[in-house]
């Protein structure tokens, strides 16, 4: 596929680190939650920025959709994703588990619906969940 948009980010430390955006706009602490055998400190975790990315783009890909449709999804349209952790099955590592909240305003749920599962087949955090994306990893 054609390449539209790069970015990268880096973190340091882990999950208890820093992170940030090849150009500083992004700029986070990292801590674990207490959940995870953390010691509650202030800071953010993986999952929250994955929750909000998810839900920014998930909500990018509403109005998307709407557009082509002439469809005016209002202001304060709200996509909330929720992110959980936890060991999986196997026993080899973590998954994740993500679900979507969608919240449009003055909107019949019918409509809302058939929008949020046009959404669903456009936004690539959407796509990357369904069909397992592969990583390719490099080490330096």
């Amino acid at each position: 596929m054609p390449i539209l948009y790069t970015t990268k980010a880096s973190a340091t430390g882990g999950r208890a680190g820093h992170a940030v955006s090849e150009n500083g706009v992004l700029d986070v602490t990292l801590t674990v939650p207490k959940e995870l055998g953390g010691d509650g400190a202030t800071g953010t975790n993986p999952e929250q920025l994955f929750a909000a990315g998810y839900s920014a783009c998930f909500l990018g890909a509403l109005k998307f959709v709407a557009g082509q449709q002439k469809v005016k999804i209002p202001e304060d349209a709200k996509v909330t994703a929720t992110v959980g952790i936890g060991p999986r099955a196997d026993g080899t590592g973590f998954g994740i588990e993500v679900s979507l909240a969608v919240h449009i305003p003055g909107m019949d749920k019918a409509e809302a619906e058939k929008l949020a599962a046009a959404a669903h087949i456009v936004c690539p955090y959407s796509h990357a969940m369904r069909t397992s994306t592969e990583v390719p990893f490099t080490v330096a």
